[in-house]
């Protein structure tokens, strides 16, 4: 994915970590005075302005099962997919999983503004750990996964992140998935290898584009969903 034009911007945070470089700018804009927008090791991945497709990632899972109780959230990010799914009030349980410390000590220490709010309620849990073996280890079952841990199959960040969109690692999301339970997979690319890997492992997925201004620049980012039959 392209990265994002940061002219205008302010530095107000930075990590190394052992991926390598975090980074939370501050930038002007036409429509909100203060965006923050996150960067890892230079490629954009985030910011508070344009947040549609991080709602929808959740949003458009929990309209999909009568009761998620329980979710299972890979990537913290800036909080806001974790917001949505604490905004209803059929969720018991959010557990994040988020490898970079660094990102929850910013949502909690007020470094992101609305973070200490959104971790402030009870029903949310953020483990810092690698996603693939939080998932390994899980004893528990979720009525949703949903998992934003990078920029897609197609711009990952972190070569590492690929097996996230194996067929390995996607069926043991499907084994911790209650009975009609749904993963919901959020990509900044259309992926056609992901949906494809999704229909071998569930019998049937689907691609949802949702339209976004980004830096009012037209981008298109994608969804993958499928449910546990």
């Amino acid at each position: 994915m392209d990265s994002v034009s940061s002219v205008d911007s302010v530095e107000i945070a930075r990590a190394e970590t052992e991926r390598g470089e975090v980074v939370l700018r501050r930038r002007t804009s036409d429509s909100a005075a203060d965006v923050l927008e996150l960067r890892v090791n230079g490629v954009f991945v985030m910011d508070t302005l344009e947040t549609t497709s991080e709602i929808e990632l959740a949003a458009q899972a929990l309209a999909l099962v009568e009761q998620p109780a329980s979710v299972l959230i890979g990537g913290l990010g800036l909080g806001f997919t974790l917001q949505r799914v604490l905004a209803d009030p059929r969720v018991e349980r959010a557990v994040v999983v988020e490898i970079e410390e660094v990102l929850i000590r910013w949502m909690r220490d007020g470094t992101v503004p609305h973070g200490p709010a959104v971790l402030a309620d009870t029903r949310a849990t953020v483990l810092n750990a690698d996603i693939t073996m939080a998932i390994a280890e899980a004893r528990s079952t979720y009525d949703l996964v949903l998992l934003d841990v990078d920029n897609g199959p197609g711009y990952l960040v972190h070569d590492g992140n690929e097996s996230v969109y194996e067929a390995e690692f996607l069926t043991r999301c499907r084994e911790l998935l209650s009975p009609g339970g749904v993963l919901v997979v959020w990509s900044a690319s259309a992926a056609p290898e992901l949906l494809a890997v999704l229909r071998d492992v569930f019998g049937a997925a689907e691609e949802q584009a949702h339209h976004v201004l980004l830096q009012d620049r037209p981008e298109e980012y994608f969804l993958y969903l499928a449910r546990r039959t």
